[in-house]
C-alpha cells in the first residue's frame, strides 16, 4: 500500500473516537486489546441490548436504533464474535415489523445532532436499505458465531430482503442499490433466489460503478468498491479489472495531509464529521489491506 500508516495512526490518536482508536489498534497495531474494543462498544449499548448514543455518527439520540446495529455487528466480526451479538439479534427481533423488515429508524428522544433523514424517517414501514446493510454485517458474524447463524431474526431479515429486492422494477436509490447488491451476495450460498437476484441488480450498476447519491451533496457518489468491496466475490464481476484497480488507487490517493481519510456526504455535526472520518479511515485501510493480501 502506498499509504502512510504512521500518519494514519497519528490521525486516529488526534481525532478519532475511542471505539475507532481501539479498532484501529486491533486491526493495524501491535498491542491491540479485543476486550478494550468490547468495552468501548459497550459505551453505546443500552439495557435493551440495542445500540444508540451516536454509534451511527449522524444519529446522536441515546435510544437504541436500527441504524446503529450494523456498526455493532461490524465490530463483532472484527474481534471474532461476542455474546452481545446474539443479544443484539434478540433486540432486532423485537423491533422487526410484521413483514420481516426493519424500520429505517425508531422514534428519537432527542433531536440535537441528528441528520434530517433520521429525524423524518417513517418508523412504521420497513426499509430495504437498513435491513440489507444490517443483514450484511450480521452475516459476517454468523460465519463465526453459530448463535447468530441460527437466530430467527437473521432468517426473517433474509426473507424480507429477498422479497424486497425481487419486487424492484427500477433502479433504487444509490444506497439501497449498493446494500441490496451486498445483501444478495451475502445470501447467495444460503438462499436459493439470491444468485439470480444479484444478477438482476447488476443491470442497475453502470460499468464505471459511479452512482450519484440522490439527495446527497453535489460531489457524493458511490464507487465500484462500495458495491464490490470483497475480493473474489461475484459483485467484482460487475467491473473490469482496470475499473477496480482505479478505484483502489482512488482510495490510496485519498489520504489527507493529516493522515486520515474523509467522506463525501453531508456534515451534520462537528463530532459526527470526525467520527465518520475515523470510521472511514479504518474502512479504507481494510479495503486496501484486503486487496494487497489477495493479489497473486
Amino acid at each position: 500500500m502506498s499509504i502512510d500508516l504512521t500518519k494514519a495512526a497519528d490521525f486516529m490518536a488526534t481525532h478519532a473516537r475511542l471505539l475507532d482508536r481501539r479498532r484501529f489498534d486491533v486491526l493495524f497495531g501491535d498491542t491491540g486489546d479485543v476486550e478494550a474494543v468490547v468495552a468501548a462498544l459497550a459505551a453505546y449499548r443500552n439495557p435493551d441490548c440495542g445500540y444508540g448514543w451516536g454509534l451511527e455518527p449522524d444519529l446522536r439520540s441515546p435510544e437504541s436504533q436500527t441504524g446503529a446495529a450494523a456498526h455493532a455487528f461490524e465490530v463483532f466480526a472484527e474481534i471474532g464474535g461476542h455474546p452481545h451479538a446474539v443479544e443484539l439479534c434478540d433486540w432486532l427481533e423485537s423491533v422487526t415489523l410484521p413483514d420481516g423488515g426493519l424500520p429505517f429508524a425508531l422514534p428519537t428522544t432527542r433531536a440535537a445532532g441528528n441528520a434530517p433523514w433520521w429525524a423524518t424517517a417513517d418508523t412504521s414501514v420497513s426499509s430495504l436499505q437498513i435491513t440489507a446493510v444490517t443483514l450484511v454485517a450480521a452475516q459476517r458474524v454468523a460465519e463465526i458465531d453459530p448463535g447468530v447463524a441460527a437466530h430467527p431474526w437473521l432468517e426473517r431479515a433474509a426473507a424480507y430482503c429477498v422479497g424486497a429486492v425481487g419486487a424492484l422494477d427500477s433502479r433504487p436509490h444509490a444506497y439501497i442499490l449498493a446494500f441490496a447488491v451486498r445483501a444478495m451476495d451475502a445470501l447467495r450460498d444460503v438462499h436459493p433466489q439470491a444468485r439470480e437476484l444479484l444478477e438482476g441488480l447488476g443491470k442497475y450498476v453502470p460499468d464505471d460503478g459511479l452512482v450519484k447519491v440522490e439527495g446527497g451533496t453535489d460531489d457524493e457518489y458511490l464507487h465500484p468498491l462500495d458495491f464490490a468491496g470483497v475480493p473474489g466475490r461475484p459483485p467484482r464481476e460487475l467491473f473490469r479489472p482496470e475499473v477496480v484497480a482505479a478505484d483502489l488507487a482512488r482510495l490510496e490517493n485519498g489520504q489527507q495531509e493529516d493522515g486520515g481519510w474523509t467522506v463525501e456526504y453531508a456534515r451534520i455535526s462537528p463530532a459526527g464529521a470526525l467520527a465518520w472520518r475515523g470510521y472511514e479511515t479504518i474502512r479504507v485501510l481494510c479495503a486496501l489491506q484486503n486487496a494487497r493480501t489477495t493479489q497473486p
